[in-house]
């Protein structure tokens, strides 16, 4: 089967499983969905959305942001993974939006000139409030985009330019959404029979299955 049919059988999976796939981090405009994603590196959505009511009490937009000083943003932010440079960066991020005029642009060279922000998550930004087609490729999209034989897993930058290309341009901010539920809920990383998965089971080869399978095997112990 050819990518670009793989993809498009791919594709009505996920459109019938998650018709309209929500942005999983709790935001209510382009700067809180902004902060909840630079946040998120390394750490679950889950934990972000348990963080930053807390942050957004005091400090939702980058003026109130921009007022606090990194250690008291670190004292909202402690529990989230890597915090202390987090904050540092949620701090320096609020002064340069505050210099380009307080707002969040929909311009890619502005997002990724931020601090902590790097293409995925300005992807994230520009797909899931400005209604820009991005593809924010993940390490869960990159995992799954190999198994389905859509890329060759390579990089990160690989990934999504394969996936650009075999998906049709207004479905990308939904799809990578849609593969993000699908990872959590039918795909995960380890453990995962792909026989046994809606989509690995047809998509992925015969040698990756059994790659997998062969990996996934409870280790003999050694008699003493």
């Amino acid at each position: 089967m050819k990518r670009a049919e793989k993809a498009e059988r791919i594709g009505t999976i996920l459109e019938e499983l998650y018709p309209n796939p929500p942005v999983p981090l709790h935001h209510k405009d382009p700067y809180t969905l902004l902060v909840a994603v630079a946040l998120s590196a390394q750490t679950t959505d889950k934990k972000v959305n348990e963080v930053t009511p807390k942050l957004f009490a005091v400090a939702d937009t980058p003026e109130k942001m921009s007022e606090l000083s990194p250690e008291e943003i670190l004292e909202l932010i402690r529990e989230i993974g890597l915090a202390p440079t987090k904050a540092k960066n949620l701090s320096k991020m609020a002064f340069q939006i505050m210099d380009a005029g307080g707002e969040i642009l929909p311009d890619w060279e502005f997002l990724e000139s931020l601090a902590g922000v790097g293409h995925k998550t300005a992807s994230v930004v520009m797909g899931g409030v400005f209604g820009v087609p991005a593809f924010a490729v993940d390490t869960h999209i990159h995992r799954l985009a190999d198994r389905w034989g859509l890329s060759n897993g390579s990089t990160v930058e690989r990934t999504e330019r394969d996936l650009k290309a075999v998906f049709p341009e207004e479905t990308w901010s939904d799809r990578h959404l849609q593969i993000i539920y699908f990872g959590r809920e039918y795909c995960p990383a380890r453990g995962h029979d792909l026989s046994q998965c809606p989509i690995c089971g047809w998509a992925a080869t015969k040698k990756r299955i059994a790659d997998e399978a062969r990996m996934n095997r409870p280790k003999k112990r050694s008699k003493s």
